[in-house]
């Protein structure tokens, strides 16, 4: 068994609403050898693993999948399972897993559910090891393999305490993206986004934080404000160490002025030599170090967020129980074989350790690390209690005198932070400090939640929840509106007038579209940006208010969406003819399956806007989890018309109007006569387009008024949508730029050029090199029939064709049509710049040139700089009713108005 290839699908794609790994799997001789046919393997595997036991698989109950096994299935199917298993043992439970043969026999698409990149590749793999020792009979560790697989996982995954502030974002539905291996997590989406760093948030205060780090200056703060605190002051040597303590009183403790997490700190110190030994140890840590009176006591971290107390614990400093046979260190070895003990904060309590600090400690008791202590005696490590330093802690929150608590939002307050922990010695924190001569040690920016999250003793604290709270009101999200535009054609043309219509309120829009990348005016990147990367480039921008995603098949079968969720799914129409026999998609109802992931990303709350005029689109609305909105230019359309009987949702064309339909109700939106993109209406193709614009604004909340304007002030040339069905005058020919480049764009231009009075028809026309022969040949009949000379170009796009072989399939498809219809001319016109220049150059008042760009940001600069003043833009029911274009035209000069014109 081969795995030949891993994709990493980060958001919704074919299979599933979440991240997925899609494994191809050759299984080779396998494939002829189901798991029971394999002599002992399935008795090894459910003995090694036998908590799979809870795998239901297919047949719907515990125990299904050994069902599974026992009657016989693939080794794809298995590897499925086992991978799934390795990693909830591990610590990442998940469930989501499919099995899927390809084309080619024995090869298997195995879709497996993440949560940890990497971690759930390092499963995948130790699964394969796994079942490959128990094909061949040999053995396999697998507590060790698991064992592995965690200590991977905690390397990986996000801390305790980032982790539970995520978790609580994600119960309320808010975005999450980690953007570093660190701590640093974006909540939320576009202008909605907040950020944290473990339990900093984008609000907390850097002075505040420079405060909190110097104790010596937090403790004078808060003296001035009055909140009880040890006496203290910096010292500067071991020597006035030990004099300060004397004059401030004895016990003492030692800390490093601007220290964490409890590194250096010494306390109890009574003797001079305690205090020596202290002093080298805090000053091997920070140039700087304080000495303060010990405050009567146990140690207690409270835990401020806002202006809340929401949890309270009293910590232990790290110990261990003698048995009466193991030395300390025998003791600390075994306690940090703890699963709960990990390092580097990564798990509930951090691993003990036997450091400097610990020694003292050690002997104060009289002990050595090699000492064996009698049966249940106590062994105190270290004299600090803090958890990183292997302390453990118990839940105190409902216990806090309500003087305390007011005491320690007030001192957080003195500080200015907006999340602190409050390090308080009292001896009952049921009491007030006042009567007990309690104190407040430190203030501490980014505390650590663990000892909330998971205290040793108590009840666990929701602490993520309560900083979400303080980032997010209770009704928001962090969510700003996300459309995502897919389909065969009129993707871009959609992205862009939905993206306009947006923007006519106000709204900053975020559009990742085939030509590029903008957020508002403002472009941030070229190209072909219809991918998942361009989509989380714009959900990333913080002054992005409205997001407009054209999503295309290649990226979602690649990477899958680039957002976990969206607001409106807009699907335009699934054809033939285009991107199929690539990626082993070959048929429309295949392709519908992968664009029809933006339709199952929908939210509860939003809305799929789908053609009703097309069945593999309509077939879609079982995976919607929101509402169906219908658009269709026939308000009398079988589906449209049931759809509304039933009191649903739709857009329609009726009278000349753009009308919005509630059930029976009908709002008029807008007069085709007044939509610049629908060419008076003529364009029939344009006017789905508007319709399915109209829906989804609807859909998202945007006011109609707003819908109208948009609609009315959306360019019908290059600045609305360039390269798709501008209409311009070159003295007096007309010249239509449209870049469709598959059969049905094709056949949609071709049946809107029938409307217009005969002419000598010329096209410049080629297609992708990756389009199967039969489209290109389907292409050139559709060329043959509608022009009377072709040129052929091959530029940019030849995408591993031979030179020559993509004039040659349309010239063959063309020459199909000439038996029965017009004889078309076919010229080969080398590049696109050349062909063009070699027609326009040439045309005549009167002629038709159709002009397919090359590449979008190439054709419209080269018309401007080639032809300049000479070029209008004109309207299609000009040309159609025979009226002198030259006259009604505007010329597309760059210093024209722009309210006058589009210009180029």
């Amino acid at each position: 068994m081969h795995i030949e290839k891993i994709k990493v699908l980060q958001g919704p794609n074919q299979w599933a609403r979440f991240p997925v790994l899609e494994v191809r799997v050759d299984l080779g001789w396998l494939e002829e050898h189901p798991s029971h046919t394999l002599a002992g393997f399935n008795e090894r595997l459910m003995e090694w693993l036998p908590s799979m036991i809870e795998h239901r698989c297919s047949i719907g109950e515990r125990g299904g999948f050994f069902e599974r096994l026992r009657t016989g299935t693939w080794m794809g199917h298995v590897l499925e399972h086992v991978t799934l298993e390795l990693q909830t043992l591990a610590g990442t439970e998940v469930g989501y897993g499919r099995a899927r043969e390809t084309k080619k026999r024995g090869v298997y698409n195995v879709i497996i559910e993440y949560k940890e990149e990497r971690f759930a590749i390092d499963c995948l793999h130790a699964a394969h090891r796994l079942l490959t020792a128990a094909i061949e009979g040999k053995s396999f560790d697998v507590e060790h393999a698991v064992e592995n697989l965690r200590e991977k996982l905690l390397l990986e995954q996000l801390g305790p305490s980032t982790r539970s502030i995520v978790e609580a974002a994600q119960r309320r539905d808010i975005p999450v993206r980690r953007m570093n291996e660190g701590s640093l997590v974006r909540l939320g989406i576009g202008s909605k986004q907040r950020r944290i760093v473990a339990a900093e948030t984008d609000q907390t205060s850097v002075v505040g934080e420079t405060i909190a780090q110097d104790k010596e200056l937090t403790r004078l703060l808060l003296e001035e404000a009055g909140v009880p605190v040890a006496k203290g002051k910096p010292v500067f040597s071991a020597v006035e160490a030990w004099q300060v303590a004397t004059e401030i009183g004895l016990p003492v403790v030692i800390k490093p002025r601007c220290g964490n997490q409890g590194r250096g700190v010494s306390v109890g110190l009574t003797t001079q030599d305690e205090v020596y030994r202290a002093y080298n140890v805090a000053i091997s840590e920070e140039d700087e170090v304080v000495i303060e009176r010990c405050l009567a006591g146990d140690d207690y971290r409270l835990l401020v967020v806002g202006d809340v107390l929401v949890a309270a614990a009293r910590r232990l400093p790290p110990s261990v129980i003698g048995d009466g046979i193991s030395t300390v260190e025998a003791l600390v070895n075994k306690e940090n074989q703890n699963p709960r003990r990990c390092a580097d904060h990564a798990g509930t309590l951090s691993h003990l350790c036997l450091d400097a600090a610990a020694e003292d400690a050690l002997r104060e008791q009289g002990f050595a690390r090699n000492a064996i202590p009698c049966s249940g005696q106590l062994v105190i490590l270290r004299r600090n209690a803090n958890l990183s330093t292997g302390g453990t802690a118990e839940d105190v929150t409902d216990s806090i005198h309500p003087d305390t608590v007011r005491l320690a939002i007030d001192a957080v307050r003195v500080v200015g932070l907006d999340i602190a922990g409050v390090d308080i010695m009292a001896t009952r924190i049921d009491h007030s400090l006042s009567s007990q001569h309690g104190g407040v040690v430190e203030i501490n920016a980014c505390p650590g939640l663990r000892m909330h999250l998971e205290p040793t003793v108590g009840e666990s604290r929701d602490v993520g929840s309560a900083i979400v709270s303080t980032l997010f009101k209770t009704e928001d999200d962090g969510r700003i509106p996300v459309a995502a535009v897919t389909g065969t054609n009129g993707k871009t043309t959609v992205t862009r007038l939905l993206a306009h219509i947006a923007s006519t309120g106000g709204a900053t829009v975020g559009i990742a579209c085939t030509e590029g990348v903008w957020v508002g005016d403002r472009q941030l990147d070229t190209g072909d940006c219809s991918g998942p990367a361009s989509a989380r480039r714009v959900l990333a921008q913080p002054n992005v208010s409205t997001a407009v995603l054209e999503t295309a098949r290649g990226g979602i079968l690649r990477e899958g969406c680039g957002f976990d969720a969206c607001d409106v799914a807009v699907v335009t129409n699934i054809a033939s003819g285009d991107h199929l026999g690539l990626n082993e998609i070959d048929t429309p109802e295949q392709l519908a399956w992968v664009k029809g992931a933006i339709v199952a990303a929908v939210r509860s709350t939003g809305a799929a806007v789908l053609n009703a005029a097309d069945p593999l689109v309509v077939d879609m609305k079982k995976w919607c989890r929101g509402r169906v909105i219908y658009f269709a230019l026939d308000p009398e359309l079988a589906v449209l018309a049931e759809h509304l009987a039933s009191g649903g949702l739709g857009a329609t064309i009726r009278d000349g109007w753009i009308v919005l339909c509630d059930g029976p109700r009908e709002t008029r939106l807008a007069s085709l006569e007044k939509v610049p993109l629908v060419h008076h209406g003529l364009v029939s193709f344009q006017v789905e387009n508007a319709l399915a614009c109209a829906a989804a604004a609807w859909s998202i909340g945007i006011p109609l008024e707003l819908v109208r304007l948009g609609l009315e002030s959306f360019s019908n040339g290059a600045m609305g949508s360039p390269g798709r069905f501008n209409l311009l005058d070159l003295d007096g020919a007309t010249v239509v730029v449209d870049y469709g480049h598959n059969v049905p764009s094709l056949e949609q231009v071709c049946k809107t050029l029938e409307k217009l009075p005969p002419a000598q028809r010329t096209a410049v026309y080629s297609a992708a090199g990756d389009r199967r022969n039969e489209d290109l040949l389907r292409q050139g009949e559709l060329l043959g029939r509608t022009f009377d000379r072709i040129v052929i170009y091959e530029d940019a796009y030849r995408r591993g064709r031979s030179p020559g072989e993509i004039t040659r399939l349309i010239a063959e498809g063309i020459a199909r049509t000439r038996q029965t219809e017009r004889r078309a001319v076919v010229e080969s016109g080398g590049d696109w710049a050349t062909s063009a220049a070699m027609v326009l150059d040439s045309v005549k008042p009167g002629d038709l040139v159709l002009l397919q760009p090359d590449t979008i940001e190439q054709t419209m600069p080269w018309l401007m700089e080639r032809y300049g003043n000479r070029l209008r833009g004109i309207g299609f029911d000009k040309i159609a009713e025979g009226r002198p274009s030259d006259t009604d035209g505007v010329p597309l000069d760059p210093g024209h108005n722009k309210d006058d014109a589009p210009e180029l």
